[in-house]
């Protein structure tokens, strides 16, 4: 039946799955999973403490002073298979204190696992998204991940991950 309809008004008491209501409609964008969700937040430290403590979050990685950053400190927690990261600046104005002084403690990243970020960033693009970030190279001891990203609403951004040639944690 779903190969036969044509118009959306036509259907009725429609089943929500992952199935095709067009034959014709094509998955542009395949997600493999969220990668993971990234907050900014005032204090990341005591934040990370909450998480870990009333929700039952591991710490996974750091990156601060220590590992080479000098305008921000990030922790990242997992649980299961859930990713957050927690950012806070360490310098005067910036971005990130833009961000948490106009809108609070909140979701700034919501980073999506892909295939392939390059054709992510293009396919979206060209249908309109507005670009946040065009595709870049990171590259460690472990190897490489690709991402990119897009505006969703408001200042909220989708990241694209492409981690097939990544070995390390995060």
């Amino acid at each position: 039946m779903a190969a036969e309809i044509k118009n959306l008004k036509d259907l009725q008491n429609t089943e929500y799955s992952l199935k095709k209501l067009f034959k014709e409609a094509e998955d542009f964008l395949p997600l493999l999973g969220t990668d993971y969700v990234e907050l900014y937040v005032g204090n990341a430290k005591q934040s990370a403490h909450f998480y870990k403590t009333a929700f039952g979050f591991q710490s996974e990685a750091y990156a601060g002073l220590e590992t080479g950053l000098k305008d921000r400190v990030s922790y990242v927690l997992k649980q299961g298979k859930i990713r957050l990261v927690l950012t806070t600046p360490l310098q005067k104005g910036g971005e990130l204190n833009e961000h948490i002084n106009v809108h609070g403690d909140g979701v700034k990243v919501v980073a999506l696992w892909v295939e392939d970020a390059r054709k992510a960033f293009e396919e979206t693009t060209k249908r309109g998204a507005k670009p946040y970030l065009e595709p870049v190279v990171e590259k460690d001891e472990h190897g490489e991940i690709v991402k990119s990203g897009i505006y969703t609403y408001g200042e909220t951004v989708h990241m694209f991950i492409e981690r097939k040639n990544y070995n390390g944690l995060f």
